[in-house]
């Protein structure tokens, strides 16, 4: 089943069970998809593929995260813990996650592979490790990584 399929599903559940967070939640993500298939130019779309989805949900994820630290650093406790909540609804979507060894790892193999020895092209080491991993790391993750082995 594919993603876009799959949050149809889980927001009929979502209702059924009366789960209101994460309804609530879901018809977000929901909204967030048909905004993007209106916007897309060409043939029209039913529905969005897998590539899509992610890369929305990895934004909304992003915008929670910010919100986060930010109401955070506002004292306000009572945002961060809805955002925080909303947060772990949409990672349920989100592909396991590599964490730093693994990374370090692919990160080590790609900067030999393109022989980058000096900070100065830091960027080209992240945007082929980025390209690699295809999501399945942060990027601040990404970056620390390459900023403690160039």
């Amino acid at each position: 089943m594919s993603l876009y399929k799959q949050i149809i599903e889980d927001a009929k559940q979502a209702m059924i069970k009366k789960e209101e967070p994460r309804l609530t939640v879901i018809k977000g993500v929901k909204a967030t998809f048909a905004n993007e298939l209106l916007s897309k130019k060409g043939a029209p779309q039913t529905e969005l593929n897998d590539e899509d989805a992610l890369a929305i949900l990895r934004r909304l994820v992003k915008q929670r995260k910010d919100s986060i630290e930010q109401f955070g650093k506002g004292g306000r406790q009572d945002l961060v813990d809805n955002e925080q909540a909303e947060l772990e609804i949409l990672e349920k979507y989100l592909p396991a996650q590599m964490n730093e060894s693994e990374v370090t790892k692919i990160a080590e193999k790609k900067k030999t592979e393109l022989g980058i020895t000096d900070k100065k092209k830091t960027g080209v080491l992240m945007s082929a490790i980025m390209k690699e991993l295809k999501g399945k790391a942060d990027g601040a993750m990404v970056k620390k990584v390459v900023e403690e082995i160039l």
